[in-house]
């Protein structure tokens, strides 16, 4: 038990990356939770709550922990754990996250963060864009204090810092896949159908996920846009230096899914499970409108207003579409869910969370467009999941998005998404062919990346240089597995 996780807030993201690290550390680690309830508590009072509930243990050497913890404060309530190499991951960071209103921002939940990166031995974020958002806002929060205000706290945590992307694991989703899908996976990269799966020939130890991965190529040839040249598809590079995220868990089980609840939902159940016949009745596939899916949280920093304003806009000039609606709700939803909805009508295919994994997977599947309007985004775990599922992404040209996909695939206005997925709507047999190689470069190497064991400092993590990778070969060269996240940190 020499690793200590702790988490105060364990749910989604959180609870998906404890998760992995308690697997791969199996038996040398002791994990400690408070639920996902009412985060503004968990934030100001969890490190009480830990200083009396973690068991102490002379075998401790590493303390991990997300953000959301007061680390200060544990470290002070607690000495023999303050002591430890104490490592702080950041899922998202309060100087840079969106509010409505300028006053609304608590300047406890940015300030208990410094804190926390003073106390901490190493700090990592999952994302480049994370880290400096957080790091260059420091200057300008710090001016709130009226007075007395402490100096170069920036130079101070700034060396301590360093990105590893989120972990991702998915399953093998090609029993979901529509048939034009897995016929593009069968023709380009090589594998034979084994029953309703796929597999690669060669490679018969490796997990049916680890085959899926593995399978997946990069083209030789590509323009710096990420395109490639003989192809279309989403053939892309990564970032150089910067570590390919490892496979997760990516979706909760029905036992697992939030307590909290959703009106909307609630009042239409029929539409809690995701009805597969609902998409294969009818016309051929290549013949069906263009499926767009949306899968975020429903709450205010994700857009929705100006992504079913652009819905609208296409269902005003009559064009042919459906979409589904997958991310979560919780207590208070934003009034344009219920508006669009109705306006929406028969274009609507599925609207409301799929607490069950499959299901999810499913309806991602079956999509063609991935859409995000997003105002705060520090990773995006669920564009990710939709790309891997071999929906064609369309997200801002903002936040973390620039890192993470070439600019064929950014938008920078709305009127943009809307000319995009307007052509998209007359022309959906663009988007389905533009299957091609869509698990190349570096969307291959976000989505099906194994190991953190190519960490880099955040220094290097800022170079623009971009390289190409091949997951095929990492997986059968890379030997870091165990204890991912945790190699570059002991």
């Amino acid at each position: 038990m020499s690793v200590l996780l702790i988490e105060a807030f364990y749910g989604g993201s959180h609870k998906q990356l404890m998760d992995l690290l308690q697997e791969e550390l199996q038996e040398d680690c002791v994990l400690c939770t408070l639920p996902a309830k009412k985060w503004h508590w968990k934030a100001r009072t969890a490190a009480l709550y830990f200083m009396q509930t973690v068991p102490r243990s002379a075998n401790y050497r590493i303390l991990f922990a997300s953000s959301v913890l007061n680390l200060a404060e544990l470290a002070a309530l607690r000495p023999d754990l303050g002591k430890l190499k104490k490592v702080l991951y950041f899922h998202e960071n309060q100087l840079a996250y969106p509010v409505q209103k300028c006053q609304e921002r608590d300047f406890q939940y940015g300030y208990n963060q410094i804190l926390s990166c003073l106390v901490a031995d190493v700090v990592v974020f999952n994302s480049a864009f994370n880290m400096e958002s957080f790091l260059t806002s420091i200057g300008k929060f710090m001016k709130l204090i009226p007075d007395h205000r402490p100096k170069d706290l920036e130079k101070i945590i700034r060396p301590k810092c360093q990105v590893l992307y989120f972990p991702v694991r998915f399953p093998d989703v090609s029993r979901f896949m529509p048939e034009h899908k897995l016929a593009h996976l069968e023709k380009v990269n090589g594998v034979k159908r084994n029953g309703d799966a796929y597999q690669l020939e060669g490679l018969p130890g490796q997990q049916k996920s680890r085959a899926l991965g593995a399978l997946m190529k990069n083209s030789s040839t590509h323009r710096e846009s990420g395109l490639c040249e003989a192809q279309p598809g989403l053939c892309t590079t990564q970032h150089k230096g910067l570590p390919s995220p490892l496979t997760a868990p990516a979706r909760l089980n029905k036992s697992e899914a939030s307590e909290s609840t959703n009106p909307c939902q609630e009042e239409d159940k029929q539409h809690l499970t995701f009805n597969l016949s609902n998409i294969l009745s009818g016309r051929d596939c290549q013949q069906r409108p263009l499926h767009v899916a949306w899968p975020h949280r429903w709450e205010h920093d994700k857009d929705p207003e100006t992504f079913f304003k652009v819905l609208l806009k296409l269902k005003e000039k009559e064009l042919p579409f459906h979409v589904s609606v997958l991310g979560e709700a919780f207590t208070e939803i934003p009034d344009i869910f219920s508006e669009a909805k109705k306006a929406l009508g028969s274009s609507v295919l599925h609207w409301g969370y799929l607490p069950s994994k499959d299901d999810y997977f499913q309806a991602l599947c079956m999509a063609d467009v991935v859409v995000s309007t997003a105002k705060h985004e520090f990773f995006g775990v669920a564009m990710v999941e939709a790309v891997y599922c071999g929906c064609y992404p369309l997200c801002p040209k903002a936040l973390v998005y620039p890192e993470i996909f070439p600019a064929e695939y950014l938008y920078s206005t709305p009127e943009q998404l809307f000319k995009r997925l307007q052509n998209f709507c007359k022309r959906p047999d663009i988007v389905r062919k533009h299957l091609y190689k869509f698990y190349g470069g570096k969307c291959c190497s976000l989505v099906l990346g194994i190991c953190g064991c190519q960490s880099k400092s955040q220094n290097e993590a800022s170079n623009n240089n971009r390289a190409s990778v091949s997951i095929g070969e990492h997986h059968r060269t890379c030997q870091c597995l165990k204890a991912p996240y945790l190699v570059d940190l002991k």
